[in-house]
């Protein structure tokens, strides 16, 4: 498995050393974003339900703290997402960007809705269910914690997969949370969610009905939602609704959640 550093991949294209970007700028860049996502192996398995799939994985230069499942939006798995995956590497975990879009990457909304549509949830949760189960057996990652994160689309099936299979902790990024109380019992560890005030798809009335269904099924203590002056996909630096302090804020949130969780 090989690990990427993004001051390398600067390096490599001919540019400055990278050590001082964030990664909203690595993000923001196609150049930098397909430079890191091509250093991310290529995985595939045969899922419980029979089917192939695969995946994009980055692996630490030393030995991974823990393993995180990144999801992707309904672009389908981009450069970005990879890029992320890239970073959490550098922060020592195992990161695994899955694709719930068989290999399609979509380059309008319009296209992105038709391939998210498309998606059969028994499938996405046989595929998600899978790949939690490859990382617990990886012979690297024996007895380590693993967590979820997704964005949008995504973002709704790092809640799904928590509910399915055992995880130590979920981040949502404005993804759907409309799961009743009987389903949520299942969550065994932690949910972050970050939301938008401006989004009219994942909206109040939404995020507010999961905090009541929590509630109810005894997990409140589990749960952290953060709200945002912004609107839905404001942590993505390619689209029109980026926020760049609520990007940044988030994060900074998201990988101290994480890096608590997950020790």
């Amino acid at each position: 498995m090989t690990a990427i550093a993004r001051r390398d991949v600067v390096k490599g294209l001919g540019l400055a050393s990278v050590a001082s970007l964030p990664l909203a700028a690595v993000l923001a860049d196609p150049k930098l974003a397909r430079a890191a996502a091509q250093g991310l192996d290529s995985v595939s398995i045969t899922t419980k339900g029979g089917r192939t799939v695969s995946a994009a994985l980055a692996m630490p230069a030393s030995a991974p703290t823990a393993s995180v499942v990144l999801i992707h939006e309904w672009w389908g798995l981009n450069d970005q997402i990879k890029a992320v995956a890239a970073d959490f590497a550098e922060q020592g975990y195992a990161a695994l960007a899955v694709d719930l879009m068989g290999g399609k990457v979509a380059g309008t909304p319009q296209e992105a809705q038709a391939q998210m549509q498309a998606v059969q949830a028994d499938a996405a949760l046989d595929t998600m269910e899978s790949w939690v189960d490859f990382l617990r057996g990886h012979d690297a990652l024996a007895g380590k914690k693993l967590g979820t994160v997704g964005w949008c689309f995504g973002g709704g099936w790092s809640l799904n997969t928590a509910i399915a299979t055992p995880v130590d902790a979920a981040v949502i990024y404005y993804g759907s949370v409309k799961r009743n109380a009987e389903d949520l019992k299942a969550l065994q560890g932690p949910v972050l969610g970050h939301f938008a005030t401006q989004d009219n798809f994942i909206n109040k009335a939404m995020v507010d009905g999961f905090v009541a269904e929590m509630d109810k099924a005894g997990k409140s203590g589990l749960l952290s939602v953060h709200w945002y002056e912004a609107n839905h996909a404001f942590a993505n630096p390619t689209v029109g609704a980026y926020d760049q302090a609520d990007a940044k804020l988030s994060w900074e949130r998201t990988t101290a959640f994480l890096a608590k969780n997950l020790a």
